[in-house]
């Protein structure tokens, strides 16, 4: 199962960007609707933190972080097999790694980022002040 974030770069605060997470080579018994697809960020010298949860069977959003919510939204659209985080209202502190992760164990929407098996490689977000 491979991940791939895009839709990262630079943006003032007050703006928005929207990623996405395509998930691909999926088994061929299986398909997007079979994962819980994690956002995660990590900013310099901070730990890993979750920041949304989405179960794709049904599209039902699990979590949002405090710090995000009212300000970013997570969907997915299962025939492209890809997960967006529409982030709106960024402030300097949304600066970070934004990665995605998937997950099909029953342990589902966790925030514990040592659950998930796969990971895309990340996309950087800078919110300038």
């Amino acid at each position: 199962v491979q991940l791939v974030e895009s839709g990262g770069g630079l943006v003032q605060a007050g703006g928005s960007l929207r990623l996405s997470c395509t998930v691909s080579d999926l088994p061929l018994d299986e398909s997007l609707a079979d994962y819980y697809i994690g956002w995660f960020r990590q900013a310099p010298g901070k730990e890993r933190e979750p920041v949304s949860c989405i179960t794709a069977s049904d599209g039902k959003t699990d979590y949002y972080a405090d710090s995000v919510k009212g300000r970013f939204t997570i969907a997915s659209d299962n025939a492209k097999n890809t997960v967006f985080l529409q982030m709106s209202s960024l402030k300097p502190e949304d600066t970070a790694v934004y990665y995605c992760a998937a997950d099909s164990s029953v342990w589902g929407c966790t925030r514990n980022w040592k659950s998930y098996d796969f990971w895309g490689q990340g996309t950087q977000v800078t919110v300038s002040s």
